[in-house]
């Protein structure tokens, strides 16, 4: 006897759900991150050196990006899938457990929290402490460039390790350029770093998150069925997350109590 059609409906919507969001979440999380960072440093060109370089660096650093986008996207197609989940998932659990290592020492108190408001200071001190004009200006545009292509290769390459594998790379776009749209409207309303964004924490969740897609698509790709599908993430997120939070309590350096 076949299903009703709502029922059809309700399993086709359960399956899209839970293998799209997880996608989407995490490119747009980690694109978050990243995009701030750079958007900090072209906001300190276009307030110390003026809109012009900070507008051409950024286009530049763009137009590169698009160029390896549109070269080394489509010999993605030709790697047998098997081999691909295996390769990104490898990549995202380094990827991963690199962010949130670092994310773990900052919640224990070993490593400064990154401080956006800082970063902009230092960068617009660095400018003003130019001196020729036409020279600075270039190097104001320079910074822009390194800044934007820097962060932008790290957004494609999160957008494809969290997209390939499953063939939802268009998804995984667009969680990403949801990220870029989003910082780009508040920055050009408040015209200030983005200090209220809670950077580490957003590294410690995507860290989890990249670390979680890595184990899961690197089974996959040495052929393991995981129990529930794309729901078994959900599990491994969470082994990540009671490790994490564990090793915070380990490693939490000791404060120091107040003389009184």
């Amino acid at each position: 006897m076949g299903l009703d059609p709502f029922t059809k409906f309700a399993d086709s919507w359960r399956m899209t759900w839970t293998s799209l969001f997880p996608t989407v979440t995490a490119a747009f999380l980690a694109s978050l991150v990243e995009v701030v960072e750079a958007f900090t440093i072209v906001l300190a060109v276009g307030v110390t050196r003026g809109w012009r370089p900070a507008f051409a660096g950024s286009a530049l650093a763009l137009a590169l990006l698009v160029l390896i986008v549109l070269i080394f996207g489509p010999m993605l197609a030709l790697i047998p899938i098997e081999v691909m989940q295996f390769v990104v998932g490898s990549l995202l659990i380094l990827f991963g457990l690199r962010w949130l290592r670092k994310a773990i020492l900052r919640s224990a108190g070993w490593i400064a929290l990154h401080d956006e408001a800082a970063a902009f200071t230092k960068e617009t001190n660095a400018l003003k402490a130019q001196s020729a004009e036409r020279r600075a200006d270039f190097m104001a545009g320079m910074a822009a460039f390194k800044a934007v292509l820097l962060e932008g290769v790290e957004v494609v390459f999160i957008v494809i390790a969290v997209g390939t594998a499953h063939g939802q790379t268009l998804w995984a776009g667009i969680g990403a350029l949801a990220a870029v749209i989003f910082v780009a409207v508040i920055g050009v309303i408040i015209h200030k770093p983005l200090v209220q964004v809670p950077e580490n924490t957003l590294k410690f969740v995507v860290g989890l998150m990249l670390s979680s897609f890595g184990v899961f698509w690197t089974g996959e790709g040495l052929g393991a069925k995981w129990p529930g599908g794309d729901l078994a993430l959900l599990c491994i997120f969470a082994l990540f997350l009671i490790f994490a939070l564990g090793a915070v309590r380990v490693v939490e350096k000791p404060r120091q109590k107040a003389v009184t």
